[in-house]
């Protein structure tokens, strides 16, 4: 489907490849700014006396290299190609007229679009939704090519432009090229931006698509079986998401295979699984419960994906509808707990999970199951910097272009025994300890004119992961 033959093309190497293998210690996070850096200006130094400059100051000085770095890296399995635009623009070329939003958690019709749309840009918030009807979803990509600003975003193996665009070391497998793509509308929409009575909040995007074989999973087979030859160190794993468009037995049948592949794994790969927007509680219960958590060492998440995760697994804060502006530190911590308490490694669970990466717009936390990771406060601090840094489309903080709109004071928790924490910019990463859990916490500086909001958790879960050092420590 060659609809963006003649588009502005930006190769922008995300987290969700499928079945791309990284030969040196550089995650996605640092492709994705070298492949950026030719297209941007460089940045003016933060200023010193503000808390954003204080605060991208204090960062510079705790984000150090780990002692030991991750070798090789294996990346899948979701490959697609992303078209970022205008949301308003391509729903206004479409006909349709905002009205009152309204989540579904499947797409069947232009009105669906509208609908869901309205809804989560009311909101600012992120969310990715399955389209089920194809030839709709081809009439849609239809409208959305005639834009000329349209940006089309390679993920994965999906041609001769990609391979133009990956550096030497990073090897695609010949099995996993395949001849059709799989397009992803992206539609973005920027903070203080209208449609009709709904106004964003803030910048963000919504995505969605009618992606049939990342919702099998096609590329899952040559993925793994090549890891026996390549031998990574770490195995970064995506598109569980992307099963919702797929029948109940599917996505059973699809999800033990995942975990029989993960635990065929030799002793010593590490796996990061990283979450996106699902609709499915059915289907994330099963992520939870069917051994999917056990068998990955680290998870990647945002505060949608968290309190679904609760909601569909009973736990703490699941009576909680949604996020109520600003997510509640205290409560996010909680959850982060519990989904470590009762899934991650203990002395009588034989689990993998220790480590959870959770962001939000304003704020990062890392919780750790105490005695397997290091350099965790380098880690939380890099993975923010990045969100400041490719949501601006610069190489270092410009604290011009950015706000500290974290909370200024917070508890570490509801349930347990909470400590009150008054940020400090000068001080920015804030530790606490609970029943052998360590939690990293620090604020992000926000863009106030994002050029970017697609692939930002790719590049944050990323960046953190590449300041982690793994393995036993007292």
């Amino acid at each position: 489907m060659a609809l963006w033959r003649g588009s502005a093309l930006a190769g922008v190497l995300a987290l969700a490849l499928g079945c791309v293998f990284l030969l040196e210690p550089q995650l996605p996070g640092s492709a994705l700014r070298s492949l950026w850096s030719s297209l941007r200006p460089a940045a003016p130094n933060p200023a010193p006396d503000s808390p954003e400059g204080r605060l991208a100051a204090a960062w510079d000085a705790l984000i150090v290299r780990p002692a030991r770095r991750w070798r090789r890296v294996a990346v899948g399995v979701n490959a697609c190609v992303d078209v970022v635009l205008s949301g308003v623009k391509l729903l206004q070329a479409l006909g349709l007229s905002p009205g009152s939003g309204r989540d579904h958690s499947v797409l069947h019709s232009q009105a669906h679009l509208e609908e869901a749309f309205a809804h989560f840009m009311g909101k600012g918030a992120a969310a990715e939704r399955f389209f089920s009807n194809q030839e709709a979803f081809r009439d849609i990509a239809r409208v959305a090519s005639e834009f000329p600003d349209a940006q089309v975003l390679l993920c994965g193996p999906v041609g001769p432009k990609l391979q133009e665009l990956l550096d030497d070391s990073v090897f695609v497998p010949p099995e996993s090229l395949q001849a059709a793509d799989e397009f992803h509308l992206i539609l973005e929409y920027q903070a203080g931006e209208e449609w009709g009575q709904v106004r964003a909040p803030h910048a963000n995007r919504f995505i969605f698509s009618h992606d049939l074989s990342n919702g099998a999973m096609s590329a899952l087979e040559v993925f793994m079986s090549s890891l026996e030859e390549f031998r990574p160190d770490l195995v970064v794993l995506s598109g569980l998401h992307m099963m919702e468009g797929q029948s109940r037995e599917l996505q059973r049948k699809r999800l033990l295979e995942v975990v029989a592949s993960i635990s065929d794994l030799p002793a010593g790969i590490l796996v990061h699984l990283e979450l996106a927007s699902m609709t499915n509680q059915e289907l994330m219960g099963t992520i939870v419960h069917q051994q999917v958590f056990p068998a990955v060492t680290s998870l990647g998440l945002n505060e949608q994906e968290l309190l679904f995760l609760s909601q569909a697994a009973s736990g703490p804060h699941s009576s909680l509808s949604s996020w109520s502006g600003i997510p509640d530190v205290g409560m996010v911590s909680d959850i982060l707990f519990w989904i470590l308490k009762e899934h991650g490694r203990s002395a009588g669970r034989a689990s993998a999970l220790t480590r959870v990466h959770f962001h939000t717009l304003v704020y990062h936390i890392l919780a750790t199951v105490d005695g397997h990771w290091a350099n965790q406060l380098a880690a939380v601090a890099a993975g923010a910097r990045v969100a400041g840094t490719q949501a601006c489309a610069t190489d270092t903080i410009d604290a011009s272009r950015v706000s500290l709109r974290a909370p200024s004071e917070f508890l570490t928790s509801h349930s347990g025994a909470g400590v009150r924490v008054t940020l400090n910019p000068s001080e920015p990463v804030v530790v606490w300890h609970r029943e052998g859990i360590s939690f990293h916490f620090t604020p992000v500086l926000v863009c106030k004119d994002p050029v970017r909001t697609v692939g930002l958790g790719d590049a944050i879960s990323a960046e953190g992961l590449l300041y982690s050092q793994a393995g036993p420590h007292p």
